[in-house]
Parts: C-alpha cells; sequence; structure tokens
C-alpha cells in the first residue's frame, strides 16, 4: 500500500463506541483494589517483591498462546496438559488459548471445519481437567481474577473453518470463540484477505473477509489482524466499528541478534507507518519474543513500540506455547512434518529456568513461554515485568500493557453481548 494511500486511511473520522479514558480508569481502579489484597496463587519463591507486587496487582495476559490439541476425531482430547499448572507458574492470569487447523495440507471439502470442531472438543476436556473456563467477556475475566483462576479466551488462527459460510461464525461465538484472527499462514477455501508472507492475490481485504468482521461486530468476537498484509489491514479498519489486535509482531526496525531469525520474521513485522495507523484506530499490538535473545531486550522491543504508538496500544503477544506440542502418535513431541513451522528451537538447553528439571518434549528454544529464554529463573510475565522495570516502565504502564490495553479492545468487542 503506498504512503499516501495509508496516510489518507489514517486521516479518516474513526467514530469508536467505546470510551477509552474511562475503561482505562476502570482497569486502573481494579488495579488499586487488588494491589490491597494481593492473590497468593500469583506469588514464586524468591521473585523481587516489587515484582511479585506488579503480577499480583495486574492482569497479565498473553493474547497469542497456541495450546496444542488433537484436531482428528479418534484423538481427542490427547494426553492431560498441565495448563492450569504452568499458568500460575508464568504469573499470567488469562491467555488467548488459540489453535490453527491449516498446519497441514487440507485435502477434502470439510477438513477445515471438522479439523476446527475437534480442537474445540479438544480443549473443552482440556479446560475441565483443569478445572478452568472460558472467558467470554470482561466480567468473566474479573471474576476469574477475583477467584485467583487462571482463565482463557477462546481464539482460533484463520478463518478457515469458515469454507465460505458466513453463519459458521454465529456457530463458532456459541462454542466459546471470542477472538478470532482473520488469517493465517496459507489462503482459506474461500479467501478473506491478502497474508502478508504470501503474494498478494485478492487486493487486500474479500468481500467474505469483510462480511465476517461485520458479522464478529455484531455477536461480539474480537478480530485479530495478524498475518494480514498492509492493504489488508487498511481495508478491514474501514470496515470495523470496534478497535482490532495485532496479537503478534514487532517493529520491522527490532532485528535482534540472529540474522537467520531476523530474515525469516521480517516479512511478519509492523513498519511504524502502520502501527501508527492501527494505533490511530484505537487498536492494538501486540509484541512477541521471537526476536529477542534476552528479557531485557524484548522489554526494550516493547519500548521501541510505545515510542512510536503510545503507552495505550501496545500488549503482549508470544505465539509461543505453555503446554508441550501435540504428537498424534502419542504422547507430546514435534508435530508431524508438512505443517507451517514456528520460531525457536530446542529447550532442553535452557539450563536453570522454572523447570529446568524437566524433560522439553521435542520443543525448541522460545518455543514454550515459560522458557522464553536461556537462564530464565521464574514463570514468563515475572521475567518481564521484571526486565520491563529494569527498562524504565513504571507500574502503571506495565498494567496497560500487560492486560490492560487488551481488556480495553476485548470488552469494545464483547460489551453487551454474551
Amino acid at each position: 500500500m503506498c504512503c499516501r494511500r495509508l496516510a489518507d486511511i489514517h486521516m479518516m473520522k474513526y467514530t469508536p463506541t467505546w470510551s477509552r479514558r474511562g475503561f482505562l480508569a476502570t482497569v486502573a481502579g481494579a488495579g488499586a483494589a487488588v494491589m490491597i489484597k494481593p492473590l497468593s496463587a500469583w506469588a514464586a519463591d524468591g521473585v523481587d517483591p516489587k515484582v511479585a507486587a506488579i503480577v499480583a496487582s495486574t492482569m497479565g495476559i498473553d493474547t497469542h498462546n497456541h495450546i496444542d490439541v488433537p484436531l482428528t476425531t479418534a484423538d481427542v482430547p490427547g494426553p492431560d496438559i498441565d495448563l492450569a499448572g504452568e499458568m500460575k507458574q508464568s504469573g499470567l492470569a488469562a491467555i488467548c488459548m488459540t489453535f490453527a487447523v491449516d498446519y497441514q495440507k487440507l485435502i477434502n471439502p470439510g477438513d477445515a471445519y471438522a479439523r476446527f470442531m475437534n480442537g474445540l472438543a479438544s480443549m473443552d476436556q482440556q479446560l475441565a481437567r483443569n478445572g478452568m473456563k472460558r472467558s467470554l467477556n470482561m466480567a468473566d475475566l474479573r471474576a476469574a481474577r477475583k477467584q485467583q483462576q487462571p482463565t482463557v479466551i477462546q481464539s482460533v488462527e484463520g478463518g478457515h473453518f469458515l469454507e465460505g459460510r458466513l453463519e459458521r461464525v454465529e456457530e463458532a461465538y456459541n462454542r466459546g470463540l471470542r477472538h478470532l484472527g482473520l488469517l493465517h499462514d496459507s489462503d482459506a477455501s474461500v479467501p478473506l484477505g491478502d497474508v502478508f508472507t504470501n503474494a498478494p492475490q485478492w487486493g487486500g481485504l474479500t468481500k467474505f473477509g469483510a462480511d465476517v468482521i461485520r458479522e464478529c461486530n455484531r455477536l461480539g468476537i474480537l478480530v485479530d489482524l495478524a498475518h494480514a498484509n498492509a492493504e489488508t489491514v487498511g481495508a478491514a479498519l474501514k470496515v470495523t466499528k470496534h478497535p482490532v489486535i495485532i496479537s503478534h509482531t514487532g517493529l520491522d526496525t527490532q532485528l535482534g541478534q540472529d540474522a537467520n531469525m531476523a530474515r525469516m520474521m521480517q516479512p511478519r513485522l509492523i513498519s511504524k507507518e502502520q502501527a501508527k495507523i492501527v494505533a490511530g484506530a484505537g487498536g492494538v499490538i501486540g509484541v512477541w519474543p521471537h526476536l529477542a535473545s534476552t528479557p531485557m531486550e524484548y522489554a526494550q522491543n516493547v519500548r521501541a513500540l510505545v515510542d512510536v504508538v503510545g503507552i495505550d496500544n501496545v500488549c503482549i503477544g508470544t505465539d509461543t506455547k505453555l503446554t508441550p506440542s501435540y504428537r498424534p502418535a502419542g504422547g507430546f513431541g514435534p508435530r508431524p512434518g508438512g505443517q507451517a513451522q514456528q520460531p525457536g528451537g530446542d529447550t532442553s538447553k535452557n539450563k536453570g529456568g522454572p523447570q529446568a528439571d524437566k524433560p522439553q518434549n521435542g520443543s525448541r528454544p522460545g518455543e514454550r513461554t515459560n522458557y522464553a529464554w536461556e537462564g530464565q529463573k521464574f514463570g514468563f510475565y515475572y521475567t518481564v515485568v521484571d526486565a520491563m522495570l529494569k527498562t524504565g516502565f513504571t507500574a502503571d504502564e506495565i498494567g496497560k500493557i500487560g492486560g490492560g490495553n487488551f481488556c480495553r479492545v476485548f470488552e469494545a468487542a464483547t460489551a453487551g453481548k454474551g
């Protein structure tokens, strides 16, 4: 998209249906109330008291966390996973629990839909095993936090399961979906828009993609534009009535120290110009850790984005996994070949991590959320809060980035809905 057209989109009048100032005041008030009565369930031995206090008084949310579960009927629900334990170890209060159905080639009509329904069925049972529930709105998130219970927001990455049938958006909503990533690595059988890592084919957002966004707005589902190219993002911002999220990316100026990783990830990053446009429309942008070799470098990447779009428009979106990858043959391990590979490598080399004595089941460094960096001593959110404090962020600023900003757009999308 040319600079002039991007600027036109940025200057267009945007009429939100939410009050950012009012909601941020509400989040700040809720944070203060929690500070009076810290949540002991989110305490970790040996953590700096300042870090522990911030983790206890904020709602840490990972806006894009993959929980791998079986997608085939015969394998549902898969081996037990300790999701609740991993979440409490991490310090996160909630995650947008996501999965994708296009990791392997879809051959038959209905494959994507069947995988989607199997994934939800697997997650139903895994949540029950962990004594957890999905949060369908902000009231649910607040209630779970008050009860010191980790919770999830159901997400899917890519609208492949729709297969051109708009009514399936409402069906997914009725099954608990509240966060829809419009696109993923491959095109859906009925495309929704151009993917940023693929050659443009559709001129940005398709008519079906626009219809899906409108249906999400009507029902109360947060729209995630991760994996969308600039044309698609620009068109989507013209369609949506509510702020959107780009859950996992980073500035294209922050490429890190690993040249190979930088080459792979660069097409997935956002320019300063694009970031300003999303923020100008009330949106929130998630920073992932894949281009940061240390927690401090991650905090500096967060700071770089804040310097561009402001403190109210940045969040955390790791694109990592709290629990091990599922292997259909039984047990856990790397997924079979033919899928889109995620960044990272073997976390068995992560000496001194929060569970360094446990086998990592074929994971790669940076793939598991609580093993994001070598030498990590505490869970993910504890580690990030510590690094952000050392980078100069205040407790209030960490509360916004850690979860408050996401809560604003999530409430805007789901307010008044079931």
